[in-house]
């Protein structure tokens, strides 16, 4: 009897990837559930007045502890791909993010990074030549409503540069989920790694901002802790999660699970801050948890309507992109 033997792993060769689709969308979805508790420590652990040193706090010392223990370095192309991706996914990302919070009440600024399902089913158009998604685009349109029913109050202000800086960082991150998509990541490098190049990018962009900026006077035990949090938790295991789900589901799908990030920062709110939240919160919260559900989902038609087209027979086949 002939028996077969599968050849070993390549060292440094990542973990295949394990479970079905509901087990891989259940990981994924952690990363915006650990994002959601930023608000929470970052006013109750954090120095206020120093947003970028947090957020640089935040990446790069993550993404340097990823890269000392995946022990993977970008090659060839990936210096510069991996330099573009870190400053839209988190070097831009971060500083729009602080300019909406700080000039915008935080419902506004969540509602408009809701948005960024509907930029990122639009960006599945044009870069990675998806077909429309009515199905997603429809519930990622629900899931702002959702969030904003969740967020928004009746004082809110629409500050002009507050607007224009949390719809750019919605654009932002929606190109970065978007373009970590068609670019994919290279052979035999984990999520880890490819999370590591991702984070030190974002972080070597975000360090000179952060020097202007100035940093805190005094970093009590409290901030310790919440700065240890945001950049082990929120970090290193928040992207790298995040980016294995990019590689495995469907992007528009992934985005969707964004919107778990300000629903949790509301419970939080009600469950540690002793916030109430009124009946049409409520309605929202369900909305927006049956928007990001019903957006993992879709309709047979749908799906197959949104397939590759098959090629005809003697037609060479299409080439899959760059890596």
């Amino acid at each position: 009897m002939t028996t077969t033997t599968r050849p070993p792993a390549a060292v440094g060769a990542p973990a295949p990837e394990r479970g079905g689709t509901a087990a891989r969308t259940l990981r994924t979805a952690l990363a915006p559930v650990v994002w959601g508790t930023t608000y929470l420590v970052t006013t109750e652990l954090l120095p206020p007045d120093h947003p970028l040193f947090a957020a640089a706090a935040r990446a790069l010392p993550a993404g340097l502890l990823a890269l000392a223990l995946s022990r993977t370095l970008p090659r060839g192309s990936w210096w510069w791909r991996a330099a573009v991706l870190g400053v839209l996914n988190i070097g831009a990302f971060f500083p729009l993010l602080f300019v909406a919070a700080e000039r915008l009440p935080g419902g506004v600024a969540a509602t408009l990074g809701a948005t960024q399902p509907i930029l990122v089913a639009v960006l599945a158009v044009a870069v990675l030549g998806e077909r429309w998604s009515r199905w997603r685009l429809a519930w990622g349109g629900v899931g702002v409503l959702g969030v904003g029913l969740v967020v928004l109050g009746p004082d809110a202000v629409l500050d002009p540069v507050g607007l224009a800086a949390g719809l750019a960082g919605a654009a932002v991150m929606a190109f970065g989920v978007t373009l970590t998509k068609r670019w994919g990541r290279p052979e035999g490098v984990g999520p880890m790694a490819f999370a590591g190049w991702q984070l030190t990018a974002g972080g070597l962009a975000l360090a000179p901002l952060a020097l202007l900026e100035g940093v805190p006077a005094q970093v009590d035990a409290g901030a310790l802790a919440g700065y240890l949090w945001l950049g082990l938790a929120g970090g290193l295991v928040g992207y790298t999660l995040w980016f294995a789900g990019i590689r495995a589901l469907p992007v528009t799908a992934t985005a969707l699970l964004g919107l778990l990030s300000p629903l949790t920062a509301a419970a939080l709110g009600a469950l540690v801050l002793g916030e109430t939240l009124s009946p049409l919160q409520l309605a929202g919260f369900a909305l927006a948890l049956l928007a990001l559900v019903a957006g993992q989902l879709a309709p047979r038609r749908a799906a197959i309507s949104g397939a590759a087209p098959s090629a005809p027979a003697g037609s060479p086949a299409t080439a899959p992109p760059a890596r």
